[in-house]
């Protein structure tokens, strides 16, 4: 049991997954295996028909209780009505450079292995945040909620209001397909054009890895989303290596100079690792406490996930914060 249960975790192994390519397939790979899994999950109230039933609260009428839920479950669930069951989903992402890390040159001494012998590419952020928001998209649409999806950098590019259809989902799985970065950055502004524009309540999920120098104008956006009465969870993608500033080149000493260059302003300093890691980690450190402070004042979800994160462990993320708003 325990040697299938590793199996079915290897496989929703972000880089696994980077092999199969098309976003549809990955999201229906993800979405059934979490499902699967909720079957088995320890925590109450977890299963695949959460959005159809709610459990049973003294003064509920009776007469919508379902038998053949308790049957299974023995717990007492109520039949919800649609207007009760669908949600509001909205998923942004930044795309500005920062989001390609690792790039194709980066990747090139330090990719996997598969059983050949052949090396696979590190995920950039922005490709593990695709299939990310492929996932989350697909599952969101298997329980009926109406999803709206926007990316943006310096400026929104692209959004796409809150639907439920089909072809809403596919239409956001071929935007993400097409996606790249772009170089500038300033994310206060659209998360505010964002925030104006949602005019129901609901759950805003943003995507991003934070690298912003205007850090106020970011926090005030989410603030922003906050304010008009949405549920924010934010999820703070980045790569092992921006943690612990490990070395990019196998076998390179840590005394070896190495260029190191602004992926979004283009800046370079030429060093060597150890001379500046001991500032890097604690400037980073700085730049992690500054949003888990902010947001947990402002009462929105903060999650730290890197490239290696399976994708479902984001995905209870989101469940565990859906259940409590509805």
């Amino acid at each position: 049991m325990q040697q299938s249960s590793t199996v079915g975790r290897t496989f929703l192994d972000p880089t696994i997954l980077a092999r199969i390519g098309n976003l549809e397939l990955i999201a229906k790979f993800v979405v059934e295996g979490f499902i699967s899994g909720l079957h088995k999950s320890p925590y109450h109230g977890f299963s695949v028909e959460f959005s159809q039933y709610r459990q049973y609260m003294p003064g509920d009428d009776t007469k919508h209780i379902d038998w053949k839920a308790y049957a299974r479950t023995d717990r007492y669930y109520i039949k919800q009505f649609e207007e009760e069951t669908n949600l509001n989903c909205y998923l942004l992402l930044d795309t500005s450079e920062s989001m390609a890390h690792p790039s194709d040159d980066e990747q090139t001494n330090d990719a996997t292995t598969d059983g050949n012998g052949a090396g696979a590419p590190r995920l950039t952020k922005l490709r593990y945040s695709s299939f990310l928001i492929a996932s989350l998209a697909y599952f969101m649409a298997k329980q009926r909620d109406a999803v709206g999806f926007a990316y943006f950098d310096d400026a929104l590019r692209q959004y796409l209001p809150a639907r439920s259809s089909t072809s809403h989902l596919h239409s956001i799985l071929l935007t993400l397909e097409t996606l790249q970065t772009t170089k500038n950055t300033r994310m206060g502004t659209p998360l505010h054009q964002i925030a104006e524009r949602l005019t129901k309540r609901g759950l805003v999920l943003f995507i991003s890895d934070l690298y912003d120098e205007n850090h106020e104008e970011v926090i005030a956006g989410l603030e922003h989303l906050r304010y008009e009465g949405h549920e924010v969870i934010v999820f703070h993608v980045l790569a092992q290596q921006e943690l612990e500033f490990a070395n990019f080149e196998t076998g390179r000493s840590s005394e070896a100079l190495i260029r190191f260059i602004d992926s979004e302003n283009d800046a370079e300093i030429i060093t060597t690792p150890q001379a500046i890691q001991e500032s890097y980690l604690s400037n980073f450190n700085d730049f992690l406490d500054t949003y888990r402070l902010a947001l947990r004042q402002a009462d929105i979800d903060y999650n730290i996930i890197t490239t290696a994160t399976p994708i479902d462990l984001a995905l209870a993320s989101y469940l565990a914060k859906r259940q409590g708003v509805l």
